[in-house]
Order: C-alpha cells, then sequence, then structure tokens
C-alpha cells in the first residue's frame, strides 16, 4: 500500500496535468477564434461596420466586410474567395448557374437616392419624376433651368447650369436599381438602355467606383447629379432630392418612406428575388419612396464556416440588429415580417 503522502503527489501531479490540458486547450481555442470574410455591396457597408463590432461583442466572431461593388461580392461568393458575399441586385440566371449551390438572403432594406450639386439649393429643393430623372441621365436633358425641370419646381430659381450626370464605374446593385426604377417608369430609357442591371452602356456621364467614388465627384462637381446610398448621402452632407412617387407626392428617402414601399410585397418567391421600386400609386403607398430595395447576402448552402455563418445571419435578421442600423445617420428600414420568414426559411439550406 502507498504511502499518504506519494497518493497526495500522485493525485497532485494528475490535477495540474489537467490544469495545463485545460490551459492549452483554451489557448488552442483562442486561437481557432472564428473569422467571417465578406465581400460586395457598398451599400450594406455602413450597416457592416455597425453589425461587425456588436456581433464580434457577443459572440466573440470577427467578420471583415470590403465594400466592394455588388459585382464584385458576386464573382469572390462563386470563386469561394470569402465566406459571404453581398449584392443589392439578385443573382441573375447566369450568376446563379455560376454560383450553382448559393443561395441569397435578403437581410436588409434600404434605399438608392438622385443626388445634386446646384449651387444656391439645398437638401431638398429640387423636385424630380421619373421621366424627368430619366431624361437627364440619357442625355436628353442638359441644363439646370431646362423647362421640364423648371416645371416641377415653380417659384425656385434654377441655374444656367451644365449638368453633369456621375453614374458607377462598377458593378453596382445601385445601379440595379436605380435603372429598374428608369425602366419601369421610362419608355425611353427601357428601349435605349434596357432592363434592370448593375451594369450598363451608359448615354451619358462620368464614372466613379462604389458609392464613394460616386459621392466624390457629386460633393466636388457643381452641376453634378448622381444615385448613391442613402447612407452615403448623410455621411457626406449631400443634397437630398424629392421624387414623385407613383401616387403624386413628393417624398425624401426617409426611413418610414422606404419602409412603406417595402410592404408591396406580398409574398416571398422560392429565389427570394424582389422588386420595390415605383410602388403603385394606391393610397397605401402615398409615402413610399420610389427608389427602395433590399439587400441580399449570398452564401454556399455547403460551407466549413456553415454554423457561424448561420448565427451570424439570423443574428442580423433579428430585431436588435436591426434597429442598430434603423436610425437617422443610416437610414436602413425593418425588414417586413412576410420577407423575415422567407429569409429564415432559406437560411436553413446552409450546412
Amino acid at each position: 500500500m502507498p504511502r499518504l503522502g506519494t497518493s497526495i503527489r500522485t493525485i497532485t501531479a494528475l490535477a495540474i496535468a489537467a490544469a495545463v490540458a485545460v490551459t492549452a486547450a483554451g489557448a488552442a481555442s483562442a486561437k481557432r477564434a472564428t473569422t467571417l470574410n465578406g465581400a460586395g455591396s457598398t451599400l450594406i457597408a455602413p450597416a457592416l461596420a455597425v453589425w461587425g463590432p456588436a456581433y464580434s461583442k457577443t459572440s466573440g466572431t470577427e467578420v471583415n466586410y470590403s465594400g466592394i461593388g455588388s459585382g464584385g461580392g458576386i464573382a469572390a461568393i462563386t470563386a469561394k474567395t470569402v465566406d459571404f458575399g453581398a449584392s443589392d441586385a439578385p443573382l441573375n440566371p447566369d450568376q446563379a448557374a455560376a454560383c450553382s449551390d448559393c443561395v441569397q438572403i435578403p437581410w436588409a432594406l434600404s434605399a438608392t437616392v438622385p443626388t445634386y450639386n446646384i449651387p444656391g439649393l439645398h437638401s431638398g429643393q429640387l423636385k424630380l419624376d421619373g421621366t424627368t430623372l430619366a431624361k437627364i441621365f440619357l442625355g436628353q436633358i442638359t441644363k439646370w433651368n431646362d423647362p421640364a425641370i423648371a416645371s416641377l419646381n415653380k417659384g425656385t430659381s434654377l441655374p444656367d447650369l451644365a449638368i453633369t450626370v456621375a453614374h458607377r464605374s462598377d458593378g453596382s446593385g445601385d445601379t440595379y436599381a436605380f435603372t429598374d426604377y428608369l425602366s419601369k417608369v421610362s419608355s425611353a430609357w427601357a428601349s435605349q438602355v434596357g432592363p434592370a442591371a448593375t451594369a450598363v452602356n451608359w448615354p451619358t456621364g462620368v464614372g466613379g467606383k462604389g458609392n464613394p467614388g460616386v459621392a466624390a465627384i457629386i460633393a466636388s462637381t457643381p452641376g453634378a447629379i448622381g444615385y448613391i446610398s442613402v447612407a452615403y448621402v448623410k455621411q457626406n452632407k449631400l443634397n437630398w432630392t424629392r421624387m414623385k412617387n407613383a401616387a403624386g407626392n413628393y417624398v425624401l428617402a426617409t426611413g418610414p418612406a422606404i419602409e412603406a414601399a417595402a410592404q408591396t410585397v406580398k409574398s416571398v418567391p422560392p429565389d427570394n428575388k424582389m422588386s420595390i421600386v415605383n410602388p403603385p400609386s394606391s393610397s397605401k403607398y402615398k409615402g413610399a419612396w420610389p427608389l427602395s430595395t433590399f439587400t441580399y447576402v449570398i452564401v454556399h448552402t455547403s460551407s466549413t464556416q456553415a454554423q457561424a455563418l448561420r448565427k451570424f445571419i439570423f443574428w442580423a435578421l433579428t430585431p436588435k440588429a436591426q434597429h442598430l442600423i434603423s436610425n437617422s445617420f443610416l437610414v436602413f428600414a425593418p425588414i417586413p415580417k412576410v420577407v423575415l420568414v422567407a429569409a429564415e426559411k432559406t437560411l436553413a439550406k446552409v450546412h
């Protein structure tokens, strides 16, 4: 029978060994802390700048995101160089075929805004309708004091100043939403430029990369008009255009106006592809912003990061996460319940 001291020494040695093993396991676990890498839409970038740190604080998972444009995000997730892509434009048939096991999940709701730099005009003073906006981007209206613009802005002094059109030079979900709107309100646009697309052959104008690039052109060019995501209008202190919606009201891209546009969604198709631009003239949508859009996270259904992706995306869809970006600075709007249900159903396919 061993002596008591020997037994104690043996037990102590075992306890120390166990403690060392636990410490080593903990260190290894810390080294394996999950990181999710994403790329794509610049529209969603301000939201992810808020979501990333907030989610990391509660979960320990780091979320890295690069705003390279929706087209770049689709290419990156297709090539599996990122864990998730982000796009304000749903996948077209060719993209869906190339990323055959990908699903697109609506996870935020925002808007694209025509934005201008007209000396003497402050934010919200310029009024435009869809037809006139299309003529400007077709290059048919070239001066700010054109009769077509003047007729919409009676009592407002418009300068004899050349219009500089600013548009995206990269594949962009904002371009998709913008051209989706123009093709629905202008037959001339639809026939001369075509339907909604992330990139088009612009009849006129100067290209800028990403929302920051277009915002920079507008800010530095008197007479410029372009389209950018609403968060970038706020961040760069640019001027908001009042757009005439189908109900005949001139509205700004506020949270409630974006939310009103999303109420047009009554059911969600299996691929989650939705267009909410140019809501109908019903009084129900009298305050709706006509260039509202959903933005999507795109993931492979089979992924080594599946568990971490499911948790992060599910968290982003929660009321708490949606509230974090639904404020006067970022101007995202809460996703309607019918869309949330569809999003969570699609998320369940990721494994």
